[in-house]
């Protein structure tokens, strides 16, 4: 499976739902967790995305090169956008800016952007850095105000890029998915495995 050096994984991120992305695709990993800004300078958003991969992976290596051990390992980051007529859509700051994402999205197709970020350092090397992005298109159905506000009140939303979680409660309104699944759900994992499978042993 590689090169013969024994590498281990480092995931970026607290995300419940790419760990399990993770761990379904029989990916050992750890986790040590980004305390980056969410801080880009792209405009569009599959670069917003991957840039704040990137800050998230640079935090983490930097974090456990601190730790001083003589180890090898991988640095995977990831951060998800949704995008609807080129605008981004973050965490809803309060219910209120949920709903306004929501009605916005009901009935029409919109992005979902995810940045992967993995950065390979071996001992005796400098870092290495890969980027990519993967898109997936998904379009609702139409969606009555009152039921936006039942979905707000569970509190899924306000968490969510977009305010809606595609493996959650929201799902029953979704009309069409063009693209990976997984990558809606916060980390494109057939693409992922490809990139790593050659770098641990």
């Amino acid at each position: 499976m590689g090169n013969g050096i024994k590498r281990k994984l480092i995931l970026a991120s607290a995300s419940p739902r790419r760990k399990e992305l993770l761990a379904k695709a029989d990916i050992p990993f750890t986790v040590v967790t980004s305390d980056s800004d969410e801080i880009y300078t792209s405009r569009e958003p599959s670069a917003i995305a991957e840039e704040i991969a990137r800050g998230k992976a640079k935090d983490v290596m930097e974090k456990v090169l601190k730790e001083g051990k003589d180890e090898n390992f991988v640095v995977l980051a990831a951060d998800t956008v949704v995008a609807i007529d080129g605008k981004i859509l973050g965490k809803p700051s309060d219910e209120k800016e949920a709903f306004e994402y929501l009605k916005e999205l009901q009935g029409r197709s919109h992005e979902v952007y995810t940045g992967v970020v993995i950065v390979v350092k071996d001992v005796n090397s400098e870092p290495s850095c890969k980027a990519f992005n993967e898109r997936t298109a998904v379009e609702f159905y139409p969606v009555s105000d009152e039921e936006i506000r039942a979905y707000i009140a569970t509190g899924e939303p306000m968490d969510k890029a977009g305010a809606y979680a595609i493996q959650g409660g929201f799902a029953k309104y979704i009309r069409s998915i063009r693209g990976d699944y997984s990558n809606v759900v916060g980390l494109p994992i057939g693409h992922v495995y490809r990139e790593l499978r050659g770098l641990l042993n």
